[in-house]
């Protein structure tokens, strides 16, 4: 593998792609990156960009492990700042010029007798009658993300509320906050980005009222408005509080003798949050306990969000839309709301159409469910890799590892396992996910809140772990990109590689 693979492409300009694409260059590799979009970023891109975006994480949660983002940047960045962080990653690196803008893959596909990928464009603005773009690689990986397609709920009356007039979006289509001015606004779904532009437009909006199914969990960013969310829960012993599919070292106490410990933890942390943010008095404390929030992922609290409710400037209604008609909405129980305006933040569909329907059919089971070993290799379909589809706490460390994974394997330092091991590794971590998420796990690619015990495991895998100070600081205080920065160069060195940078 080592001698045979020179040039790589990469699909996605995200998180995902952007560091492949940099780690891979220093090892040597000529890499390629396609984005359909007008600038790098993925989901954080001006085109995804919906009003009041911030990360989830704290800034040093949520850095490169060699790129620090500015000091005097807020705790918790902007979208725009993530946007402009991620660019100016590429170019200080030097491989910004290898990323090709507004270049839409539309169709991958494998010649086995020259062993090589062939990745044929679209390019913005053609027509199909135009001649499009054909690149040969060595080596592909997917990196579009698993937050590739907005999905929509199919509302009975879309049409007719459409054809009224109406405005029915996904939050990340939502882009220009002007049009909520002086309209009804509907929000369905109550996680992160639904809470998020719920609180940005009902200052400017005639009403906003949030549509929650099912409520859930919210983490406040400051427990009692003192303490740091990232102290306990971004934290190897927060991270350890919920049952891994292997249990190792004090996690066996944890979830053994000491479940009671763990019990308390997790229950005096659940009165906090309640009593912090009023949900009794509210008629919002969800029915299910606090961790269940491991069975897909933590939303934070939206700045202001639960303090609008209070004035009576947001409602949150327990409940699901029946029926749209021109205007209005109608609720499972009857009730008819004004609705100008519905924007969705109701999930994502995994989407990788570039691929043909023989190849997705090796890559996926019966379920629409990833197959791939590390998250990264599917069993069964030659030089090709994944990177991204594992969505984490630490998604850029975890995108990092993986692409260190990846560069020590085309370099022929990791050895993958047999087919059967592989495929009984898989089983494992889907029956895993299904049984602890509900089956809500994204089609086999969320790993929240196990973000660090997958890094361990692919550093186990290169023989490459951090150092036992790191760890055991980690388990007390917050991981960061900074704990990370030694092993690019230290696998660097194996291979005899001097870094620029």
């Amino acid at each position: 593998m080592a001698s045979s693979v020179k040039s790589i492409g990469i699909i996605g300009a995200g998180i995902a792609g952007l560091s492949t694409a940099k780690i891979l260059k220093s090892f040597g590799f000529d890499v390629t990156v396609f984005e359909k979009e007008a600038e790098v970023g993925g989901v954080w891109s001006a085109s995804r960009r919906y009003p009041g975006l911030t990360t989830q994480n704290p800034r040093t949660t949520y850095e490169f492990s060699d790129y620090p983002m500015p000091s005097d940047w807020p705790e918790w960045p902007a979208g725009k700042q993530v946007q402009s962080y991620l660019e100016s990653y590429a170019k200080h690196f030097g491989f910004y010029d290898r990323v090709l803008l507004q270049a839409e893959v539309e169709r991958v596909e494998y010649n086995g007798e020259v062993a090589q990928w062939f990745v044929h464009l679209k390019q913005a603005g053609q027509s199909d009658a135009a001649q499009k773009p054909t690149y040969q690689f060595d080596f592909l990986i997917a990196c579009n993300g698993i937050f590739s397609l907005p999905s929509i709920p199919p509302f009975e009356g879309r049409d007719q509320f459409i054809d009224g007039g109406g405005l029915l979006c996904h939050t990340s289509q939502f882009t220009n906050i002007e049009q909520a001015r002086g309209k009804h606004v509907l929000v369905v779904g109550y996680g992160k980005s639904s809470c998020d532009v719920a609180n940005s437009v009902c200052d400017i909006s005639a009403s906003t009222q949030v549509i929650a199914r099912t409520l859930i969990w919210k983490m406040p960013k400051k427990l009692k408005n003192i303490l740091n969310f990232k102290y306990l829960f971004l934290t190897r012993l927060g991270e350890g509080l919920f049952r891994y599919v292997r249990l190792k070292g004090f996690e066996k106490f944890l979830h053994g003798r000491g479940l009671f410990i763990r019990n308390g933890m997790l229950n005096s942390v659940e009165a906090v949050i309640a009593k912090q943010l009023k949900l009794d008095q509210l008629d919002l404390r969800p029915k299910k306990p606090l961790e269940s929030i491991a069975r897909s992922t933590v939303s934070l609290v939206t700045e202001g969000f639960y303090e609008k409710i209070q004035q009576g400037k947001l409602v949150v209604r327990q409940t699901f839309i029946t029926q749209l008609r021109p205007g209005e909405a109608v609720l499972s129980g009857g009730e008819v709301l004004p609705a100008d305006i519905i924007i969705c933040g109701t999930g994502w569909h995994q989407s990788v159409p570039f691929f043909s329907q023989d190849v997705l059919a090796r890559i996926c089971d019966s379920n629409g469910n990833f197959r791939l070993y590390q998250t990264m290799m599917p069993v069964a379909v030659p030089k090709l890799a994944f990177n991204g589809y594992n969505s984490s706490f630490f998604s850029q460390l975890n995108c990092e590892i993986g692409a260190l994974w990846l560069a020590d394997y085309l370099l022929g330092g990791v050895s993958l396992p047999s087919e059967k091991e592989m495929n009984d590794y898989i089983d494992e971590r889907l029956a895993w996910m299904e049984e602890r998420t509900d089956g809500k796990h994204s089609k086999g690619t969320n790993i929240i809140p196990f973000s660090v015990h997958q890094m361990d495991e692919i550093l186990n895998d290169m023989r490459l772990p951090l150092s036992p100070i790191v760890r055991l600081q980690q388990w007390f205080l917050p991981v960061t990109g900074s704990d990370y920065r030694p092993l690019t160069k230290r696998l660097q060195q194996r291979y005899g590689i001097n870094s620029s940078h």
